[in-house]
């Protein structure tokens, strides 16, 4: 009722002012949850993880890594919310969804009996003061790449809003308080210099020797063997620092190797769609140009067709070009359709797109989403080599948003199953 409230004040409010009172608005609301709630993560122990790239991934791994060491965990993800053994999708297309949404959340880890809970923690939630009266235990650090930067004004501030995670976490009540950051990452040094009781870093050398291959990858972690059933290098930096965490927590080498080889596949993050075709077809969230070039980087040799737009019409519009062009340089065909234009023309986002590839002759644009990804299915199956497909850019978004806030139910791994079944695999 509160919140309904709250949703029916803030229309009232004209938008200057609006604007102006944000800060101490969001601040308030934070304060609210936390005092309706009784202050529940207290009561728990909590671990966010934050970056640009990696943070689902890393807390499912996180998730896995608790459970087999016999935990009963909670996690919030961009792609689900579990309490328990309860689990289900995040369909509101925000990490961490706001007014009193978490503060609910973990008192229902509490009445569930949890001791543990993984947070997938976003500078958006940052912004909005969402992080506030949340009691952390510790953060994980993935990695930092340019990424809303209309909404934050500069990557130095986009920057500093994940900074503010790990100052929470030195600001914390609890006690041995732990920041695990990626030391590869020319940010990772900012992390590791916030005060928290212990730091711990980790790099990609620690995994060596490591393989990875198009059916998952092996790393050694501390002298022991670890496996994962989902490829590419970029998901060993993920094991690790979800490793990493587990270690300082006294989990045997043992366990975190059983949690991770447990987690069999991550939803939206190089997600296999098999329905018995002669081809692979894989469904990505892949929406960075660091992210997009490592995706098709871990598949070589493989008659590639990409298919991606650009997540999010209206901001960080540079990357448009830059990641049509990475798609020209690792892929064999390429396939340009609509993602989440929101209120812009989905041509002219598309066209900002083109711009950046040289050649256009391997390019087809195609703006109905299904129609795409039914023709780069149909080029699949008719490829005399061997094909994959790459879907990017969505993952496990629940919408297409459109114009004045519309959205059109979506999700490209269930769109895949249905058009495979109309091409007779």
């Amino acid at each position: 009722m509160l919140e309904k409230v709250l949703r029916f004040a803030e229309r009232l409010i004209p938008k200057k002012l609006y604007r102006f009172g944000q800060p101490a608005y969001h601040s308030f609301l934070a304060l609210a949850g936390a005092l309706l709630y009784r202050f529940p993560s207290r009561k728990l122990k909590v671990i966010a993880v934050t970056g640009t790239k990696g943070k689902s991934t890393t807390t499912e791994f996180v998730n896995a890594i608790l459970e087999a060491a016999g935990e009963k965990t909670a996690l919030l993800n961009t792609i689900r919310f579990k309490v328990a053994d309860t689990s289900r999708p995040n369909k509101f297309k925000m990490t961490v969804p706001g007014r009193f949404f978490v503060q609910k959340f973990l008192r229902g880890a509490i009445h569930a009996g949890c001791t543990w809970v993984v947070l997938e923690m976003s500078s958006e939630a940052v912004r909005q003061f969402r992080h506030m009266w949340i009691a952390l235990d510790g953060l994980i650090f993935t990695n930092l790449a340019p990424e809303h930067i209309e909404s934050h004004g500069s990557f130095e501030k986009y920057r500093d809003a994940k900074l503010k995670i790990a100052r929470a976490v030195a600001r914390s009540s609890k006690k041995n308080t732990v920041i695990v950051a990626n030391a590869d990452d020319p940010s990772g040094e900012l992390f590791l210099n916030v005060l928290a009781t212990r730091t711990l870093s980790y790099r990609l050398s620690d995994a060596s020797p490591y393989e990875t291959r198009a059916d998952g990858s092996t790393f050694t972690f501390h002298g022991h063997g670890m496996s994962l059933h989902i490829p590419g290098e970029f998901n060993i930096m993920n094991a690790l620092g979800a490793a990493t965490f587990a270690e300082s927590q006294n989990i045997p080498l043992q366990k975190i190797h059983a949690g991770l080889s447990n987690v069999t596949e991550v939803r939206g993050r190089v997600e296999y769609v098999r329905e018995g075709q002669s081809f692979d077809v894989i469904v990505d969230y892949a929406h960075t140009p660091e992210s997009l070039e490592a995706l098709y980087k871990a598949f070589p040799n493989v008659h590639k067709i990409g298919l991606l737009g650009n997540t999010g019409g209206g901001r960080d519009t540079w990357k448009r070009p830059v990641m049509a062009g990475i798609a020209e340089k690792y892929c064999d065909e390429i396939i340009l359709t609509n993602e989440d234009p929101y209120d812009e023309d989905p041509k002219a986002i598309l066209d900002e797109m083109r711009a950046g590839m040289k050649d256009k002759n391997t390019l087809t644009v195609i703006f109905d989403r299904r129609a795409a990804i039914h023709e780069a299915l149909l080029r699949a199956k008719r490829s005399p080599d061997k094909a994959l497909v790459l879907i990017t850019g969505k993952g496990t978004d629940p919408y297409i948003m459109g114009p004045r806030g519309s959205k059109t139910p979506w999700d490209d791994a269930t769109v895949v199953r249905e058009e495979l079944k109309k091409i007779n695999i």
